[in-house]
């Protein structure tokens, strides 16, 4: 390992959850020069938590279990052979009260998505759901400390252009590597994949737009929730980049 702390370029991609966040990553993880990193704070975010999601003794077992490691890990010597850390992160795993400076030494991004899309796909996998758990509070505090947000149905629309858009605005090069990957499981993927990530292992590059598809209708106190989650999304949308 030859990598320095200063010489390495950390990318973190904060999301929410049912996002484009694991096939960016797979975008990123096809070049040459990137190592991605699955949700490093998955494990301490759950340990800290005592949040009950599929698996989260054994998320916890793989670890890092404290936030103190998980940060360190963050910031770890990369490869020989790359220079850049693409660090996929969930907006739900930060505490947002504590220190939050070490996210100075990184390069962030915010993927939003309109959250009556996040909230009737996360409830296909959990049977219960909260503004926190969609990380939209947690989106509203790191975006000053974002250099770039971005909606992924304006990515979706020309993948390519928003791809570069990202690699310029990180300081990054594009590669059209990005544009497709192999279908399959990864090393990298953390040990939670086999819940969430069946899609994405068969595919071959980002899915098509939206299109003209309605968002689903929220209804009960869903609808509440997901009123509360539009007055959130809008405004990060308002400070957003069409990419």
């Amino acid at each position: 390992m030859s990598d320095s702390v200063g010489s390495a370029q950390r990318i973190a991609m904060w999301s929410g959850p049912r996002n484009l966040s694991t096939a960016m990553m797979r975008s990123w993880e096809n070049r040459a020069d990137t190592t991605v990193m699955d949700e490093p704070l998955y494990a301490a975010y759950l340990a800290e938590s005592g949040s009950d999601h599929p698996s989260a003794a054994e998320i916890i077992a793989a670890g890092p279990a404290t936030y103190e490691e998980a940060i360190a890990a963050c910031f770890a010597p990369l490869p020989d052979e790359t220079s850049i850390s693409y660090q996929k992160h969930m907006a739900h795993h930060l505490i947002v009260e504590s220190d939050l400076s070490w996210l100075d030494g990184l390069t962030n991004c915010l993927l939003l998505r309109d959250p009556r899309w996040v909230l009737a796909s996360y409830l296909k996998v959990r049977d219960s759901v909260s503004l926190e758990e969609i990380g939209l509070p947690q989106q509203l505090v790191l975006a000053d400390r974002c250099e770039l947000i971005f909606d992924s149905a304006d990515f979706l629309a020309d993948p390519e252009a928003g791809l570069r858009t990202i690699c310029e605005a990180v300081g990054a090069a594009f590669d059209p590597a990005m544009l497709t990957w192999p279908a399959g499981k990864r090393s990298s993927d953390g040990v939670w994949a086999k819940h969430w990530y069946a899609s994405v292992e068969a595919s071959t590059g980002f899915g098509p737009p939206p299109g003209l598809t309605a968002p689903p209708e929220l209804s009960g106190e869903l609808q509440v929730l997901g009123a509360e989650a539009m007055e959130i999304y809008q405004a990060l949308k308002a400070r957003s980049i069409t990419v």
